[in-house]
């Protein structure tokens, strides 16, 4: 048995969770391995929902051009239910929010990271499967099977597992996976729709019978491609059986092992794809004709397949030096295309925290917050989705007024306000504070260098680390600037950390000045006074920033890796500010 040691982190699984853990680490300069069972990507639309948020984590890795080049807009929902149209729903955010929705098939998704990681010069491991590990207070020593069938042993300082419902990680690390499985069975199709609905949006069709109980159900999602959509419904008994010898759409390629469809090896997990039984284009046809109003006629079907849902959540999201992320810690209905979603920001808040305890910059104490930040996030996630697929699904919720229904949905509303991370609020309540998103903004300029205007995401993008903003109201504040800027150098919290080619470095400053009077030179002036500070600066011409944060004053922001604020403080304050924060982060002295 060979054996290595050539990672800082052991990542088990190559969807779209996985491979963003991955990207992550390496943009941090983490040495991150990467393995998946199967020899080759599942050519399947299986997650195909992204959100805004999702995309906005995308653009500072410098990733989202490719996505927005390949996906397709999803501009909201049409519903009927018993053939009487509802009110549509459209997908309008506020201004403020640099992207909508959006659809990409699963595979699409997958194809973009690894091609991301692979220049960030890290390569999928496929056909390599995890078969057991354990752990102790220096590390963990993982036993893999490899494509070759050789065995490995691989000693590294953390474990990932992003290897899905029926999680070979979560099990070897005893976590419980309570919930139920829905009793429905479901079809899922890929096909070409010939009907009158309007391009860009998703179709819910439901039938209710007299007691109200839903009976029939269609949902079709636009993909990328002319009249192509991922078509998902109940499955009726008995007409489910396609083409004696078509193969299953979710049977791995050849040499690759499965369990049980839908099941875990106890029998207790049924969710996912698989089956013998594989529907056929005359089943799903029989499902729009009589829940489509209009009419419509598919043809072109690429796969089909049935597939169970369950609802279930472990009970921590890791143990040890050994974490779960993505379907191996939370699994629900796809209602509202929350899981892939929900397990990228899983993936993002877990590697900049493992980063920093990889580089000796911050204590072990550090990843507890993972657990602490994330589980309430899966929780809701797991029970919004399951109360919205027990009704129709064709409204986002209840409780809150259509703006904040639609801002949950993108995920733009997750948060950590009561997480362990939280250092203490500064300004307005109702302004962004600690544990918040931080707020995109338009119309940053920096003249006379730069002749066009700017979103702060151009300015946080590529920055892999930390990321100070310190706003200033008026010319005079540059001296406290000045001064918040070596309380930051001198704090450390923008370690100098090794990263990436593809990385800028991580000790980035921004400082961002309002232009109060653009026919004055009084902005130009604060430019001038900024240029001789060690920090970059930009004008907040259109005063959005300020909008949008409600600074008050000259007042410090800092960013976190994973896009949420870590504090929020007066300049005059910001060496208290930082100690603060960094004695959340458990990186005091």
């Amino acid at each position: 048995m060979a054996h290595t040691d050539t990672a800082d982190v052991l990542i088990v699984g190559a969807g779209p969770v996985g491979l963003s853990a991955a990207a992550e680490l390496a943009r941090h300069g983490v040495r991150g391995r990467v393995i998946d069972r199967l020899p080759a990507r599942l050519p399947y639309a299986k997650a195909v929902g992204i959100q805004p948020r999702t995309l906005e984590l995308w653009d500072r890795m410098g990733l989202v051009r490719d996505i927005l080049e390949t996906a397709v807009p999803l501009r909201g929902q049409l519903a009927y239910v018993n053939g009487v149209a509802q009110p549509r729903l459209d997908l309008v955010l506020p201004p403020e929010v640099p992207y909508g929705f959006a659809a990409l098939p699963q595979y699409e998704t997958e194809r973009l990271l690894e091609e991301y990681l692979a220049g960030l010069g890290v390569a999928v491991e496929r056909g390599t499967e995890l078969t057991s590990f354990c752990q102790d207070p220096d590390g963990v020593t993982a036993c893999l099977t490899t494509a070759s069938g050789d065995e490995e042993e691989v000693r590294v300082g953390h474990l990932v597992g992003c290897d899905g419902a029926h999680s070979t990680v979560r099990k070897g690390l005893g976590l419980s996976f309570e919930g139920a499985a829905l009793p429905q069975e479901y079809m899922l199709a890929d096909v070409e729709v010939d009907w009158e609905m309007p391009p860009g949006f998703s179709v819910r069709s439901t039938h209710r019978a007299e007691g109200g109980s839903i009976d029939d159900a269609l949902v079709c999602v636009p993909l990328p491609g002319a009249n192509r959509y991922r078509l998902s419904m109940l499955a009726p008994p008995g007409r489910t059986t396609g083409p004696a010898g078509r193969p299953r759409p979710d049977q791995d390629p050849p040499g690759a092992a499965r369990g049980a469809a839908g099941t875990d090896d106890a029998g207790q997990v049924a969710h996912g794809l698989g089956g013998s039984r594989v529907p056929a284009l005359s089943d799903i046809q029989a499902v729009v004709d009589r829940l489509v109003p209009t009419g419509a006629a598919l043809s072109a079907l690429r796969w089909s397949s049935v597939f169970r849902i369950s609802h279930r959540i472990v009970d921590r999201y890791g143990e040890g030096r050994v974490f779960v992320a993505g379907d191996a810690a939370h699994i629900h209905p796809p209602t509202g295309a929350q899981g892939m979603n929900t397990g990228i920001q899983d993936a993002c808040n877990l590697a900049w925290k493992l980063a920093l305890v990889v580089h000796r910059a911050a204590a072990p104490a550090l990843l507890a917050t993972y657990d602490a930040e994330r589980r309430p996030v899966g929780e809701e996630v797991v029970g919004r989705t399951t109360v919205r697929h027990s009704s129709d699904g064709s409204q986002l919720g209840t409780g809150d007024d259509p703006h904040t229904l639609i801002l949950r949905e993108a995920q733009l509303l997750v948060g950590y306000r009561q997480g362990p991370l939280a250092t203490r609020p500064y300004g307005p309540a109702d302004a962004p504070q600690p544990g918040d998103r931080a707020p995109d903004c338009a119309g940053l300029t920096a003249p006379p260098l730069a002749a066009y205007e700017m979103r702060l995401l151009d300015v946080l993008r590529g920055c892999p680390g930390h990321v100070v903003l310190l706003y200033l109201s008026d010319p005079d504040d540059a001296a406290a600037a000045a001064a918040a800027a070596g309380a930051v150098a001198a704090s450390g919290l923008l370690p100098a950390a090794p990263a990436s080619p593809a990385a800028r470095p991580t000790r980035t400053v921004a400082i961002v000045t309002r232009e109060a009077d653009p026919s004055v030179s009084g902005a130009v002036s604060a430019l001038s006074e900024l240029s001789r500070l060690p920090v970059p600066g930009y004008l907040d011409t259109a005063g959005e920033f300020a909008r949008l944060y409600r600074p008050g004053g000259p007042t410090g922001f800092v960013i976190r890796p994973d896009g949420q604020l870590g504090a929020r403080f007066p300049l005059s304050g910001a060496g208290a500010a930082l100690r603060d924060y960094l004695t959340a982060l458990s990186m005091a002295a």
